[in-house]
């Protein structure tokens, strides 16, 4: 199993991320810096992390291809993401991975959603939670899935479902993510999930109002060309798969 770091600013917050991260349960960690501006590749080497670096920003969905892809060349079984922002509880990687090392799902995600109360409490903010909720309603009709999120930033793959999903073709933007889970669905590959707690707090990254705005309607036009898919008016690349 290696977990992957898509990351972009987070001198702040690695090392904490890093260190929650079980040793005993990972063969290796691999950190993408995507051009950060601050000392992000300085503190990940000082840790001893494997660090790839772009020289320039290819964009957040751009940083996990080539952090799927690196994960995949080094053999990897399991691929687990995690944003090195330490908004997501490292320390359940074991938790998240089961399910698939038992064979019962291909894709699993951390959500933080519970309820309103304990989004908002751990500081998620009223927009986000309720454009979450929308979305995520919006994905769970479309898709015939009863997911509780699908904006995650805590995820685990098979090697099977990266080898398959096309992602190279997918956005070098947030809505990769989206993507991802479509994509998997179109594939009848199966998502499970368990509940991670909920921390935002000001270290941490996160989109503002207006990229949420660009991010949802993104993800709402990738549902429409879904259901164009499924009924074989519009076939889309991102559908396909590798064989």
């Amino acid at each position: 199993m290696i977990v992957v770091l898509p990351a972009y600013n987070a001198a702040k917050t690695l090392k904490k991320t890093y260190f929650d991260i079980p040793k005993d349960r990972v063969d290796k960690i691999i950190l993408v810096d995507d051009g950060s501006s601050d000392t992000t590749v300085k503190v990940a080497k000082k840790i001893g992390l494997k660090t790839v670096s772009h020289p320039q920003n290819r964009g957040y969905g751009g940083n996990q291809k080539t952090c799927y892809t690196l994960a995949l060349d080094e053999g990897a079984d399991i691929i687990v993401m995690i944003h090195p922002d330490y908004q997501y509880d490292a320390t359940l990687t074991g938790d998240m991975v089961k399910p698939i090392i038992d064979g019962r799902v291909d894709l699993m995600l951390g959500s933080r959603i519970r309820s309103r109360k304990e989004a908002l409490a751990g500081g998620m903010p009223l927009y986000k939670y309720l454009g979450n909720r929308f979305l995520t309603i919006l994905e769970n009709i479309v898709l015939g899935l009863n997911l509780s999120e699908y904006h995650t930033g805590f995820r685990a793959y098979s090697r099977e479902l990266l080898k398959v999903i096309p992602f190279h073709k997918f956005s070098d933007n947030f809505v990769f993510d989206q993507e991802m889970l479509i994509a998997t669905a179109a594939a009848s590959f199966s998502i499970g999930e368990i509940a991670v707690p909920v921390r935002y707090f000001p270290e941490a990254s996160s989109i503002n109002l207006r990229n949420s705005t660009i991010y949802g309607m993104a993800t709402i036009w990738r549902l429409i060309l879904y259901l164009l898919y499924r009924i074989k008016i519009f076939r889309s690349a991102i559908f396909s798969t590798r064989k």
